[in-house]
């Protein structure tokens, strides 16, 4: 197991790279070309679902909450693989590679041709066509834009109404046919082919993540020694490096794939071939370091390393288990609503069932561990962090609606234009929280080193809360910008840009400061296994942020809106409450500060 209170010196402050130790360089790179790959991939992932796939928003936000979710649970099982056995440096190096032949099989997948859609209505199947508004219907008629079934003979539009039913449309507006609630439904029909290319990709992006996310957190704590004031910084200079990375994917692997303004972009392929191209550069940075890393990270002198290869083996021949486990996310069917909390729990698929069961089970059997093994000033520092792990549980939950609902009400219900000048997609409004980082992360660090100086940091519960509040604040900013959306119940871009200006500010209160926060209260021989359980928690929020965004899904057919004003409706409705509910949560974590920074022994 891995001391890091004494594997290594660090230089004094005026020295090595921007007044921290020289390694951080290196991880800061590495970690930003990993981002790139990872962030890249994640700005196409729901849209590509979508639109692509065409799954049902249900599905689309179920599979993207349950694999983000995979993503920060698999670290739970790397970091303590490489506490116990690879160290951290060999774990970084294969978890890169297995990520990026992840992201070469998500480029496979999407080498087929689309899914086609079709509509289910009372029982019938019609194919459905796509119109974009200049395809002539029948020689003599333009058919406007949106999505026509062909009954009889005639080609009439889908339209969804505010309760719920469904209009099919003759070319003159009238009504040719009304479905009640319930009667009509939309899917697609997939490659079996593609669709397994699909959930591979991400199952291989899921267990490669597991061995590189929390061990190179890791190495960069362990540059530090126990108490060295510089570490906060430190860790906010790390994670300005891994926005520095999403910024540009978000941004490239979009216009790759679907282009921006009158660009139509390469397709899907390119997008997510750039993204294994980040990945390639990251494990080259970190495989080739010119002996910059020598000492950190190595593997632990009790292990044999003969047992490398089978932790190799072993995480290939888990693809399938993970492969099962989300193929029965995209199966899933939500109970109704008369079930109640405990039908709902019961009626969860495996691995929602993994997530909570997990998380319920780490939580108390390492406070019970450190109860037993640890001093009793380490048993209420370990309680703090578990206090804080789970209010971070909250704040996650709400901040990864970026990567689904966020990016679906940009898709419809957002105007993209900027400044009148050109568009942009909705997988690139993403940039919006990297463009943030960016710019804050080195004021934050200088706010933190100013206020350390004068002895007036906020405690590390006190930012958990501020966070918390903010969050909430992003999703009531934007709802306030619903007030004044167009007559297409379109809402400007700058709205949105705004609540990610608010997130951004949020994030960095609390995910560098806890990454520190890890390695400041950890009992430092189960810091790679803490490390993981950070990662956990955010796992379980990353389901439920799946769950929640469940809640916002609208009707949609070949991947398109029928009512744009009922999805403007249930988008505004869903973030009304998690918007509200965010600052209450905060309100009660920062009436909990004092309490909890007694338990930290005066770690801030």
């Amino acid at each position: 197991m891995t001391d890091f209170s004494s594997q290594t010196t660090p230089p004094p402050a005026s020295s090595g790279w921007m007044g921290h130790p020289r390694p951080l360089a290196r991880l800061f790179s590495t970690e930003a070309m990993e981002r790139f790959g990872y962030y890249g991939m994640r700005a196409l992932l729901t849209l590509y679902l979508a639109q692509h796939f065409l799954f049902s928003d249900t599905t689309t936000t179920g599979l993207y909450g349950g694999f983000t979710a995979m993503v920060y649970l698999t670290p739970l099982i790397g970091g303590l693989m490489a506490d116990r056995f690879l160290g951290a440096k060999r774990s970084v190096k294969f978890g890169a590679i297995v990520m990026a032949l992840g992201y070469a099989v998500l480029c496979l997948s999407s080498l087929g041709a689309p899914a086609r859609p079709y509509a289910m209505i009372e029982g019938q199947r019609y194919d459905v066509t796509l119109a974009t508004g200049n395809r002539a219907s029948g020689g003599a008629m333009a058919e406007a834009k949106g999505q026509y079934v062909t009954d009889h003979g005639q080609a009439l539009r889908i339209r969804g109404n505010d309760d719920k039913s469904v209009s099919l449309l003759r070319a003159d507006g009238s009504v040719a046919r009304r479905i009640a609630p319930g009667g009509f439904s939309a899917g697609g029909e997939r490659s079996a082919l593609y669709t397994f290319l699909l959930i591979a990709g991400l199952a291989l992006v899921t267990l490669g993540n597991g061995h590189f996310k929390p061990n190179i957190s890791t190495i960069v704590g362990g540059l530090y020694a126990q108490g060295d004031r510089r570490r906060d910084a430190g860790f906010t200079i790390f994670y300005m490096g891994i926005n520095l990375g999403s910024f540009f994917s978000q941004v490239l692997c979009p216009l790759l794939a679907v282009g921006m303004g009158s660009w139509s972009g390469l397709g899907w392929w390119a997008g997510f071939a750039l993204a294994a191209a980040g990945m390639v550069v990251s494990w080259l940075l970190f495989q080739f370091d010119g002996g910059m890393l020598d000492g950190h990270g190595e593997r632990p002198q009790h292990a044999n390393g003969g047992r490398d290869w089978l932790i190799y083996i072993g995480t290939f021949l888990a693809i399938p288990l993970v492969y099962l486990l989300f193929t029965g996310l995209a199966d899933y069917v939500k109970p109704p609503e008369s079930s109640g909390l405990i039908g709902y729990l019961a009626s969860l698929p495996i691995l929602g069932k993994l997530m909570f069961g997990t998380f319920l089970v780490a939580v108390p059997g390492i406070l019970v561990w450190s109860w037993r093994n640890g001093s009793l000033r380490e048993f209420r520092m370990m309680l703090a962090a578990m206090v804080l792990i789970t209010f971070n549980t909250v704040f996650w939950t709400l901040f990864e609606q970026a990567g689904s609902s966020l990016t679906l009400f940009a898709d419809r219900n957002t105007d993209m234009s900027v400044f009148g000048l050109f568009s942009i997609s909705a997988g690139q409004t993403q940039f919006f929280n990297a463009l943030f980082i960016i710019l804050l992360a080195p004021l934050f660090s200088l706010l933190w080193n100013g206020l350390s100086r004068s002895g007036r940091e906020p405690t590390i519960p006190v930012k958990f809360g501020v966070a918390l509040v903010g969050v909430g604040a992003g999703f009531l900013f934007l709802v306030w910008g619903t007030r004044y959306a167009s007559a297409d119940f379109k809402v400007g871009l700058w709205w949105l840009a705004g609540l990610y200006l608010i997130h951004s500010m949020a994030e960095l209160c609390i995910s560098p400061v806890g990454l520190s926060m890890i390695t400041k209260l950890s009992i430092a021989r189960i810091v790679g296994l803490m490390m993981g359980v950070w990662f956990l928690s955010i796992s379980v929020a990353q389901y439920v942020a799946g769950v929640v965004a469940q809640f916002a899904s609208v009707e949609t057919v070949g991947g398109e809106v029928t009512n744009p004003r009922l999805s403007l409706e249930t988008y505004v409705g869903v973030f009304t409450h998690i918007g509200w509910a965010a600052v209450v949560i905060g309100a009660v974590l920062l009436a909990l500060a004092k309490p909890l920074k007694r338990l930290m022994h005066g770690v801030m």
